[in-house]
């Protein structure tokens, strides 16, 4: 039994009571051990082999959480599990208001149950969607993670747990896996277009069908309901997406006083994706519109964005941390589709949508990401690192077929390269055509179609 307290409009406090039934539990856990099982797209995300952890999926709203798990128990059932062993529960169901954690480790032991009369022991794993909403879940999820050997997913995202916070709640016993948008290589999948072979063996012509389809993709974006929409519709549809977000992981979640100044931020570091951000520069703009506001909230409302994946940041490369916090942080969308929103002048910034999709698909692989700064100035996109390996340094470019973009372009790659000579430096260009002009020794050319189809694991 729980209790749920109600205030009316008089401000007379209402004390109601309600029974989640063992009945109903039974009947969800049936509908859960009966749900057909969909052949959706395959994500490319890594999952840790760690024992002993449960794996939090985290990511932007409508990013494919779901799916993810979704098709992580079609592919252990195509592997040869049993169907009974895999467990989906998807929790926000208004049955289930005020479900507690021993309500949902009842479902759990019910379903544990009935694989017991089983002859052949049926290996479990259970995937726990919209968590958050079970009041005491990290609990017993560490019980589970202690008593039983399933294979434990976590998902959530909400106003009252963002994704990111389901992993940090089980305090030590969970290990993330990010779910961003379609890459391009899944969106390629999603429409049966993936390249069955590596791009050195591809024909002329498939390169080239691959090089529109990456226009396309940083048009439209990776957020799977978009797909196949109308530029209006799809517009609008990510347009609801980010309302959301910032007022329900934003707003509500963190009680803002000063909507008008957190909207501001959000359309200033949406309307310049790939660009520069000083908390002081719009502080002062701020300012000398009338707007009130500090410079610790706008610090704030920053990190609270982020941290809602509504945008990426990334910092200056460097050792020393106090360089990294005074120099301004590179900030993006968390998709390319997100940045025509916000674009009021007629231009596509597809240069700039490029260099998202780069930023995106290097946090899908793992890599830490900065940008980089020549002792002499000069600016290179990014400098990335895998865990345990060689750095690399990428410049993104729609083209260097224009002298001036040339030099610029390549001039601070082979200075980065110069300073940094264990890092691989790569041009990565839009277009297709290899450069007609000789790069400088050490540096090296990809289109992005190539680099962004490349295979990781």
């Amino acid at each position: 039994m729980f209790v749920l307290v109600k205030r009316t409009n008089i401000g007379d406090i209402v004390l109601m009571s309600r029974i989640i039934s063992s009945d109903l539990l039974a009947a969800k856990l049936d509908e859960a051990m009966s749900a057909s099982v969909r052949d959706l797209t395959a994500r490319d995300a890594r999952i840790p082999l760690v024992p002993g952890k449960a794996i939090a999926v985290i990511g932007v709203r409508r990013g494919g959480k779901t799916s993810f798990m979704r098709r992580r128990m079609a592919e252990r059932i195509a592997a040869g599990r049993p169907r009974e062993g895999q467990l989906l529960i998807g929790l926000e169901d208004e049955r289930l208001i005020g479900m507690t954690a021993a309500d949902l480790g009842w479902l759990i032991s019910e379903h544990q149950r009935r694989l017991a009369v089983r002859t052949e022991r049926i290996p479990r794993s259970l995937y726990l969607d919209e968590v958050q909403v079970v009041a005491g879940w990290p609990t017993l999820v560490r019980r589970l993670l202690d008593e039983d050997d399933s294979e434990i997913f976590v998902s959530g995202s909400s106003a009252k747990l963002l994704s990111r916070e389901v992993a940090t709640s089980l305090r030590g016993r969970g290990m993330e896996v990010l779910i961003h948008p379609f890459s391009f290589r899944e969106s390629l999948r999603h429409v049966g277009a993936e390249p069955a072979s590596p791009w050195e063996q591809l024909r002329p012509m498939e390169r080239g069908e691959l090089e529109v389809r990456l226009r396309g993709y940083l048009e439209c974006g990776g957020f799977p309901e978009a797909h196949g929409l109308e530029r209006r519709d799809r517009l609008a549809l990510l347009t609801s997406y980010v309302d959301v977000m910032v007022l329900r992981d934003v707003i509500e979640r963190h009680a803002v006083s000063n909507p008008t100044s957190l909207r501001w931020l959000q359309r200033q570091l949406l309307a310049t994706p790939a660009g520069s951000f000083s908390v002081k520069k719009l502080y002062d703009s701020l300012r000398s519109q009338g707007v009130s506001v500090s410079k610790d909230t706008l610090h704030a409302y920053l990190e609270h964005l982020e941290d809602a994946f509504i945008v990426r940041t990334i910092s200056l490369h460097s050792t020393s941390e106090r360089q990294r916090m005074v120099n301004p942080r590179k900030v993006y969308p968390v998709d390319p589709g997100l940045v025509a929103l916000y674009e009021r002048t007629g231009r596509e910034h597809r240069g700039r949508t490029l260099e998202t999709a780069v930023l995106l698909e290097l946090e899908r692989r793992g890599w830490r990401v900065d940008w980089y700064r020549t002792g002499e100035g000069w600016e290179v996109d990014f400098f990335a690192q895998r865990p345990g390996g060689s750095p690399s340094l990428l410049q993104v470019s729609l083209d260097t077929s224009a002298s001036e973009t040339w030099d610029r372009e390549v001039r601070a790659l082979a200075s980065a390269a110069a300073e940094q000579p264990g890092a691989e430096a790569t041009l990565l260009t839009l277009d297709g055509s290899p450069p007609t002009r000789e790069l400088p020794p050490g540096v090296r050319w990809r289109s992005a179609a190539d680099w962004m189809l490349e295979e990781w694991g």
